[in-house]
């Protein structure tokens, strides 16, 4: 019988994926960059540009220059690059690094005389200086409508004050880690991930809060990092007091490592018992440990 030949459009059964063209973009230093779109600018790495965001016009160094990518990455409509910088952006830029240093000593003796439990973490004027954020975090609810109305007698410009978390703290002031590195979170993540304490344990660290937890109190986030990779590992190799068959006879696993896939068995014999390892591959699960 003759085969049906196939008549349908290639197009149809692999259709070319959409792209976007966009131009990333870092604000103070921070790890995340955000997309916009290039409005007709041809821009580098490094070069400073401004932007318009939710907040308002922004000052911003570029980190990916102008390229495509799939548009499932992006949440349309994307803002514009307006132009790029010149040297008069750049030192309004500057002055508005310093004027923000000026405002937070303010805000600070503002706090103080309000008598409100909140900690200043930081403030960011937009590029015109139209408007002026303050962050700040506090273990309860603050009630700062008249902190904000005397801070806008004194800026007059428009305020806003803004909450935030302990772990946005530590990305925004930054910091060393015990690893001796900079913090994850203000050189290199983009968003904050979940990080559980079930993740210490499969990859056997020490659940000592201190030993665990990073500057801002919270869960380490490179306690993530290989997380899938232990995961994987962790249902390949037999649980500790698993019964299992190795080359030398019948024993019981004391002590395993998922990534490397080595195995320590404990065996009895006529002289005594004995601990060997094993690769995971050469044992035979007789009985496993269900915990």
């Amino acid at each position: 019988m003759d085969k049906i030949p196939n008549t349908a459009d290639p197009a149809e059964t692999n259709p070319v994926e959409e792209t976007t063209e966009v131009i990333g973009l870092k604000f103070n230093g921070n790890g995340k960059a955000y997309y916009f779109s290039p409005n007709g600018h041809i821009l580098n790495k490094g070069d400073a540009a401004i932007v318009e965001t939710a907040r308002g016009i922004e000052f911003g160094y570029v980190t990916i220059p102008n390229t495509r990518v799939s548009s499932s990455e992006i949440v349309p409509p994307l803002r514009n690059v307006l132009r790029t910088a010149d040297d008069s952006d750049i030192v309004q830029h500057e002055k508005n690094v310093e004027l923000e240093k000026e405002a937070l000593e303010v805000c600070r003796k503002k706090i103080e005389e309000h008598e409100l439990t909140m900690k200043l973490i930081s403030a960011e004027y937009t590029h015109d200086r139209s408007k002026l954020t303050f962050y700040f975090t506090a273990e309860v609810r603050v009630d700062f409508r008249e902190l904000v109305k005397d801070l806008a007698s004194v800026f007059r410009t428009r305020i806003e004050l803004r909450q935030i978390g302990i772990r946005d703290e530590a990305k925004m002031l930054g910091g060393i880690g015990i690893c001796g590195r900079p913090f994850c979170c203000s050189s290199f993540l983009s968003d904050f991930a979940q990080v559980s304490i079930k993740m210490a344990k499969e990859q056997n660290l020490s659940l000592n809060s201190a030993k665990i937890s990073g500057t801002c109190g919270r869960l380490m986030c490179c306690l993530r990092y290989e997380h899938e990779n232990y995961e994987a590992g962790i249902k390949k190799t037999p649980k500790v007091d698993a019964k299992v068959i190795t080359p030398d006879g019948e024993g019981t696993v004391t002590e395993s490592s998922p990534l490397t896939g080595l195995v320590k068995v404990k065996i009895a014999t006529q002289s005594g018992e004995i601990v060997k390892v094993y690769d995971r591959d050469d044992l035979t699960v007789v009985k496993q440990n269900s915990k």
